[in-house]
């Protein structure tokens, strides 16, 4: 395990609070230390951890690796921040995006000529763990003049019937 100041200060906060709750029940402080003491980590990694990973929105950052990206299609969100940020497609061709991505799965929609474009490639990335999520987080890949110019993330709102 380690332990990093973030998790000192919510285990000791955490004591804090089973410490206040134990003594509504019993004065005698030595008591309702040791009771604090046993259920202070029974507390954190049953219920504050658990709820803690449910609500919030934290999630694995990954490099880029081609073969995860095939294998396991609903964890792709956990690679894009390095897609984005590293630019790891830029200046790349189609037939290069192609062979490393596969085959678009639809294509973006364009206002200029008001219809889904073929220089405008998206990409399912899954949905990012979370209580109540319903965002599926997208790539879209914009060409211009056959090569990679920019790389978006964006988000659709699915609706489960």
């Amino acid at each position: 395990m380690i332990y990093t100041p973030l998790f000192i200060v919510f285990l000791v906060a955490l004591f804090i609070l089973v410490w206040l709750f134990t003594n509504t029940i019993d004065k005698r402080k030595w008591l309702s230390f040791l009771i604090s003491l046993v259920l202070t980590p029974i507390v954190y990694f049953y219920v504050f951890y658990p709820l803690l990973n449910i609500f919030s929105s934290y999630h694995h950052q990954k490099y880029f690796d081609a073969e995860a990206w095939t294998e396991k299609p609903a964890l792709r969100y956990e690679m894009s921040g390095n897609i984005i940020r590293d630019s790891v497609f830029f200046g790349k061709t189609k037939s290069d995006v192609e062979r490393v991505l596969g085959k678009p799965e639809w294509f973006g929609w364009d206002d200029s000529i008001k219809a889904n474009s073929p220089e405008k490639w998206n990409y399912n990335l899954g949905f990012k763990p979370g209580a109540l999520n319903n965002m599926q987080e997208c790539l879209e890949l914009v060409f211009i003049d056959n090569k990679v110019q920019s790389t978006n993330q964006y988000q659709l709102e699915q609706t489960f019937e």
